[in-house]
């Protein structure tokens, strides 16, 4: 199946989830025959359940088997985003200022990959921070970009933490 083919999806989509009270984050079809899934992927302010994703399943489905150009067996797939979202558009850079990103990009040196903050995003390109410095990154180089979630307060938050409470241990 095509881009075209998940635009198709896209836009018959939108409107269903729309409807449910959610925003359509992305759609992403892959493989091919019997193989094929379609992968619908939702947000909502507040976060996305499990009611809302059976609601949504429910709604989604029957409209993409009467879909044209999705004839044949499929795979479909309903989820949030998670917590390393996918960005593919620039809206979804958009959304993602502030956070810490990861991006996979091709330069004249060849294939390399940066982490920092996404400090702007606009409808060309985005602009991370990255030990103090800007990097300004064109979207048609970027391969692959997510965000990133970070468990806990940052290393030296945990040893600051860690050596205050031997400290109490000893006294």
């Amino acid at each position: 199946m095509s881009s075209s083919s998940a635009a198709t999806i896209r836009d018959l989509v939108g409107p269903l989830v729309g409807a449910l009270g959610c925003r359509l984050y992305d759609v992403e079809v892959s493989g091919s025959g019997r193989q094929r899934t379609v992968r619908v992927l939702l947000d909502r302010d507040g976060g996305v359940d499990l009611e809302l994703i059976t609601d949504a399943t429910r709604a989604i489905s029957p409209a993409l088997d009467d879909a044209p150009g999705l004839n044949g067996p499929y795979l479909l797939e309903v989820s949030s985003p998670g917590l390393e979202r996918p960005l593919r558009t620039a809206d979804h850079y958009a959304g993602a200022i502030g956070e810490t990103v990861s991006i996979s990009h091709h330069t004249d040196a060849g294939p390399r990959r940066v982490r920092g903050v996404l400090v702007a995003a606009g409808p060309d390109s985005c602009t991370l921070e990255v030990d103090g410095e800007r990097v300004d990154l064109a979207y048609d180089a970027i391969t692959k970009a997510h965000t990133v979630f970070e468990w806990g307060p940052p290393p030296h938050e945990r040893a600051k933490k860690k050596h205050r409470g031997r400290a109490k241990e000893r006294t």
